[in-house]
């Protein structure tokens, strides 16, 4: 083979779609192109002669755009276009923006190709959500560097039968049982159901530190209806749980079985050194300097996590697990300054903290509920003073006031729950766009510190008046439909048009956001309870509000676009540069460029298929 065809050959191998063809085939195909040299502003593709069948890019650089002069999309080197295998028909305006080389295949000779390459024709017939998948798949299935708690079960990590006792038993029997065990912890088993936990800790403060009575029951002492994990959750997640719950024990169940118990010295012994140990450091620091510093490890955080190909809902709780355990030690730096609560209360996370999908670029939102015993003329100056000194706390660790100032020290956003439950009934009974915006902010509630069952008592009565608020849910699905994802009519993608993120697309505003909006909705409509996006997503499958295949295709996309943002984030970051959620479809390879559109797509059509369902119910 002479070099030049060898040149096309190598090229083409690398390229989406004829990377999967057979190498005997690519050995024989550049014969079959032609090759064209197409000067800066000439129209593209040119006019003169046959329609070509596919235009590859080997150099240069076209602009696509519509009738109207908006930007669709930039081809670049390996970039190809064809309206035939497309089905995006002809841009308006296609314009050559650079000299460009172009190697050009004949429409029959694509058609032979397809017909003799079964594999090759499968990957143009592949439906959106396959490639999606296939997306996600890629995207993580690199191996893992410096994150062996992301590869563990945690599974892996039980090496024991847990130690049981009867809820009966006395806690010497219990002591006795654990020395003789050599264990940390004891579960309380009935009738094959855990129904509690006793821990060494809870021996000496419960127990001897009380001169309890050796014969005092387990069921008095222990710590009843412990949170579990699954064998199959990875160490990763068991470490975040630890962490949020601040525990060192969980118990293992599957399906009902008790498979046995991890502890943060499994943990350790699976990894000693972890940077997600930070939020387990932060509790014990003592000023918002040393919680400054702190939070400046998060960074650091972010970038192991990149590195070590976590997920979206990895990456999500990681960050959110720092967020938490900040807010936690600086409610309890401002009990220490201003004394205890006079009232119960609960401190709520919202927006992204709330779901759990927190990054480094993200802003606080937050608010709390009070107890309905909450007295202004008695309370306010309290409650006013505690919630001030941690959003401050929070904005100096670098956690930005809301612009909206949604957060605890706007008197608006912190309320007894009868107050909260009259918010509520405001928005679902007198429903308009700014309405369905606020609500949407707080439809992602969870608590951080305090008095959970507070915000358990209003999201059960809310949640459970939604389905029925057919008014409230379109103003709620017009919300979800206001950021669109940037395609334009051909399919291409609309970037920012002037300014300092010209050529880029919003990976946040026109597709994160979108799937976010999107779950929230088909959650409300179901009275799903659940707050995380992907987690929405699953639950409403089956309730009749969203489709498997429409779930598998946001999910799919918002792991992509996700991931997609975070390695953009930890370019920034090592460049010491300001983070931000643009992203310039020319700076990606070619397959990222097509799973990027495909992400983008499948927004598109649960767009479509809201607009559908609410018809003209939708408001202006």
């Amino acid at each position: 083979m002479v070099s030049e065809l060898r040149d096309i050959r190598d090229f083409l191998a690398g390229h989406p779609p004829f990377a999967s063809l057979p190498r005997q085939v690519l050995d024989e195909l550049p014969r079959q192109f032609s090759v064209r040299y197409l000067r800066r502003g000439s129209r593209f593709p040119p006019q003169d002669g046959e329609p070509p069948g596919l235009l590859m890019l080997r150099k240069g650089a076209v602009e696509l755009r519509d009738g109207t002069g908006v930007l669709l999309e930039k081809l670049a080197e390996g970039d190809s276009y064809n309206s035939v295998i497309e089905g995006e028909g002809a841009a308006a305006d296609g314009r050559v923006v650079e000299d460009s080389l172009v190697y050009v295949l004949p429409a029959r000779a694509l058609e032979q190709l397809r017909r003799a390459n079964p594999e090759f024709n499968a990957g143009f017939e592949r439906s959106l959500n396959e490639r999606l998948l296939q997306a996600r798949e890629a995207v993580h299935s690199v191996p893992q560097v410096g994150g062996n708690l992301m590869r563990l079960t945690v599974g892996d990590l039980v090496v024991r039968a847990a130690v049981t006792a009867r809820p009966g038993a006395t806690i010497g029997e219990a002591a006795e049982l654990m020395t003789r065990e050599r264990v940390s912890s004891l579960l309380v088993v009935e009738d094959g159901r855990l129904t509690g936990i006793l821990t060494d800790r809870d021996l000496r403060s419960r127990c001897v530190a009380l001169a309890l009575d050796a014969a005092t029951r387990l069921e008095q002492v222990m710590t009843p209806d412990p949170h579990t994990i699954s064998s199959s959750a990875s160490a990763f997640e068991a470490l975040l749980a630890m962490s949020r719950l601040r525990v060192h024990h969980l118990p293992v169940v599957d399906e009902g079985r008790l498979a046995g118990l991890v502890s943060t010295q499994d943990l350790l012994r699976a990894q000693s050194s972890n940077p997600l140990y930070l939020a387990d450091r932060i509790s014990r620091h003592r000023s918002v300097e040393e919680l400054k510093d702190a939070a400046a490890q998060s960074r650091e955080l972010q970038l192991q996590l990149v590195a070590a190909h976590a997920t979206a809902t990895q990456l999500g709780q990681a960050v959110t697990t720092v967020a938490d355990a900040l807010t936690r030690r600086l409610i309890e730096l401002a009990i220490g300054r201003f004394g205890e609560p006079p009232v119960p209360f609960v401190w709520i996370a919202t927006g992204s903290q709330g779901r759990g999908e927190l990054t480094l670029h993200s802003d606080q939102d937050n608010s709390m509920i009070l107890d309905d015993r909450y007295d202004p003329r008695l309370h306010a100056d309290y409650f006013e003073s505690l919630a001030s000194y941690v959003n401050d706390g929070l904005d100096a660790c670098g956690y930005a006031n809301c612009p909206g100032a949604v957060m605890a020290s706007n008197p608006r956003w912190r309320q007894p729950l009868e107050a909260w439950r009259g918010c509520f009934s405001q928005w679902l009974e007198h429903t308009d766009h700014k309405a369905a915006t606020l609500a949407a902010n707080f439809f992602d509630m969870r608590g951080v510190w305090g008095d959970d069952s507070l915000r358990g008592r209003l999201m059960a009565d809310v949640l459970q008046r939604c389905p029925d608020e057919e008014v409230f849910l379109a103003y709620m699905a017009a919300h979800a439909l206001a950021n669109r994802p940037p395609l334009g009519l051909f399919r291409g993608f609309v970037l920012v048009r002037s300014g300092e993120h010209e050529g880029t697309v919003d990976l946040k505003m026109h597709g994160l956001l979108p799937i976010v909006d999107l779950a929230r909705v088909s959650a409300l409509r179901a009275g799903i309870g659940a707050v995380g996006t992907l987690q929405r997503l699953a639950k409403a499958v089956g309730t009749g509000c969203l489709s498997e295949e429409g779930a598998q295709g946001l999910q799919a996309a918002f792991e992509f676009l996700w991931t997609l943002r975070a390695r953009h984030q930890a370019g920034q970051l090592r460049r010491n540069e300001p983070i931000d959620n643009y992203v310039a479809p020319d700076a990606l390879t070619p397959i990222e460029r097509r799973h990027l559109k495909d992400a983008f797509t499948a927004i598109a059509r649960m767009h479509e298929a809201v607009r559908s369902a609410h018809g003209d119910r939708l408001p202006l």
